[in-house]
Formats: C-alpha cells, structure tokens, sequence
C-alpha cells in the first residue's frame, strides 16, 4: 500500500504495508508526531479491523522522530497482538523511541476493579462503630487544638482577630433576629393555644401562662434558638471553611505561620457563644407575647398575665436558660468549624459538610439538653 497524504500533497508520514507467507509486514518512515500521525492512524485502524492472524513485523529502521501519538500507534499494535494472541515485532527501532515505548507499555494489563464486598450486619455495625469512634477522636483532637488556640489568644491578645468576630456577630447575632422573633412568637402562640383547650375544661385556662413562661425560660427558648443557630449559621460556618479548604486556602495558611484555629475558629466560636444567649432572650420575649395573645382571647387582663408570668419565673429559671444558651452557642460553633475544615474535596464535599455539621449539631444539642435535665434534677434546682 502507499503513504499517507494530505490533501495538498505533502508527504505526512510514510505507511508501507505488504503480506507474505510468514507475516504481515509494515514498514514505517518519516515523522510520526501530533501533525502527521491521523491519517496513518485511520490506516491502521481500518488494517487492523480485517483481524490478521499472521504475524506482525514492523520495520521502523526509517521512522525518524515520533511523540506521543506515534509512540501510542506502536502501543496499540502491540496490544492488538496480546488481545489477539498474535506475535508482534518492531524492529530497528531508536533508543529514544524505544524508551518511550516501554514507558507506554511498562503496565500494559489493567486490573478489573474489584468489587466491594457485601458486608454482613455485624460486619456493618462494627464498621459503623469505627467510623463513630474515628470521628469522635477527631472531635477530641479539634478541641484540643480550639482549647489551646483559646489558651494562646488570653495571654496574646493581639492574636485575636476582632474584626472578624464583630462581622460574625453581626451575621449570627443582628441577621438572625427577625427570624428568631418570628419563630419565638409563633412557638409560643401555638403552645399557649395548644395548651389552652385541655386545662380550659378545668377552668384554669390562666395557668397556661405559668406554663409557657417556665418552659420557654428554662428549656424551649434556649433551645429552640440553638436549633435555629445550628441550621443557619453552623451551616454557614461549615460551608465557608470547606469551601476554603478545596481551594487551599488553609494550607495558605498554615504556609505563612498562621493557625487555622486562631485564625478562622476562634472567632466563629466567639460569635455564637456571645450571640446565642442574646438571641434566646428574644425568643423568650417573643413567645412570651404570642402567649399573652391566646391568654388575653380568652378573656383574661394583660395584668393578669403579667403577674403570672412574674411570679412564676425566677431569676434561677432565667440564669439556666442562658447558660444552657451559652454552652449550646459554643458547641454550634465548634461543631459548624470542625466539619467545615473535615470536607473532602470536590463541591459535593462542601454538601456532605453542611449536611453533617447541621446533624451533628442537632444530635449534640439534644445530648447536652438531656444532661442538663438530669443534673439539674439531682440538683434540684
């Protein structure tokens, strides 16, 4: 056969194809680089399509120069003949060609990827209880560096960055209060009015008032807020430092002698240990309002409702919603940082954080509400 050509007539690179008894012969000249090489491709992919079962002997004692697409023609004769169980010779080949071809060929067989096993339940227990006791090691060691982190800022306090943590407390502090009311209204209309329709067939609909006050004071205002933080700003938390890790932003950090805790952390943790307290307070004020909405259609005064709710809540009940407020707040912080800075790459990594910052956080809040609980029901307080 003859030479592969351009349209205009220019030699690209030379194919000389002949059979015998004893083989298929190809003899190859020229340059075979990424400009000439597509044509003598097409050649050989249609040569090769008739499925030979002779032999192959390639002559490239005139092959002058080929990169990457001609050493990958050389390549993939030689894979032909593995799959076909066909013997394949290149002769005459330089050294400089010759090295690059077994560069190509060094791995010629791959692997099948091998499947996952099918795990049992007590095998998908026991990898799930590892994954738990991973992730909490990791928790522990994420606190130990936010505690040393804390310990460094007290004694330097120049380390701290306090324009960051006044950006944060405006974004989870001032952001977060139209919501925060709005819910804490809601919250504590509903419950009034749920609350209302049982103890009105004892007539004693007024100690709704009572209920509520006591309730939203010492577990649902704390509470409740600390959900709404989790969902809007741990989220937040978590998405910007993940989206600042697949970026390489804080091994930047790192690079420059700057520590992530202090840096990005500590003020986060700041803000919503300072902010959440006073967010509660308002949810305290606002279900206080809806409730006093339901208790006043009922028919009762407004001072009615406001003696009841004074002499039922005492400076304790107020302490131990904000101090629960306040431990929730740290724990948002830390829990929204630490998944933020776990993200994988990729923009799905950013996702799975978010997602898990948000359930861990849920799942930690209703831990710490329960501790609270018994603690202080064996304090009595």
């Amino acid at each position: 056969m003859g030479y592969a050509k351009s349209k205009s007539g220019v030699s690209l690179a030379k194919m000389r194809i002949s059979y015998d008894k004893e083989a298929l012969r190809i003899v190859l000249r020229g340059r075979l680089d990424n400009y000439r090489a597509a044509p003598v491709w097409r050649k050989v992919l249609k040569l090769l399509a008739k499925r030979h079962t002779k032999p192959i002997h390639i002559d490239a004692s005139g092959l002058e120069y080929a990169d990457g697409s001609g050493v990958a023609l050389l390549a993939y004769f030689k894979e032909y003949g593995q799959k076909n169980n066909l013997e394949v010779k290149i002769k005459n080949l330089s050294q400089n060609i010759s090295s690059l071809l077994d560069s190509y060929t060094e791995n010629p067989q791959v692997k099948a990827v091998k499947q996952p096993e099918s795990l049992n339940l007590i095998e998908r227990i026991g990898q799930f209880s590892m994954a738990l006791a991973d992730d909490a090691f990791e928790q522990i060691i994420f606190l130990g560096r936010l505690t040393l982190a804390t310990a460094k800022t007290i004694f330097t306090p120049r380390r701290f960055r306090a324009g960051d943590f006044f950006r944060m407390c405006e974004l989870t502090g001032a952001n977060a209060i139209g919501i925060i009311a709005l819910l804490g209204f809601l919250f504590g209309l509903i419950m009034a009015f749920s609350s209302a329709m049982p103890l009105r067939q004892f007539g004693v609909e007024i100690y709704v008032a009572d209920l509520v006050a006591i309730a939203l004071a010492r577990v649902l205002g704390p509470f409740i807020t600390a959900i709404i933080v989790a969902g809007r700003t741990g989220s937040a938390f978590a998405a910007e430092l993940g989206t600042m890790k697949i970026n390489n932003e804080l091994d930047a950090l790192k690079v420059m002698n700057l520590d992530p805790a202090v840096f990005l952390v500590l003020p986060r943790v700041a803000a919503t240990l300072l902010m959440t307290p006073l967010l509660a307070i308002i949810t305290n004020v606002a279900g206080l309002i809806g409730s006093g909405l339901v208790i006043l259609s009922l028919g009762y005064s407004l001072v009615t409702y406001t003696s009841h709710v004074q002499n039922i809540i005492s400076m304790t009940d107020i302490s131990i919603g904000l101090f629960k407020a306040l431990v929730f707040g740290a724990t948002i912080g830390a829990v929204g940082c630490f998944r933020g800075m776990q993200t994988k790459s990729g923009a799905g990594g950013v996702g799975v954080a978010t997602t898990r910052a948000v359930v861990t956080a849920i799942i930690m809040l209703v831990i710490l509400e329960g501790i609270f609980s018994v603690m202080l029901h064996y304090l009595k307080i």
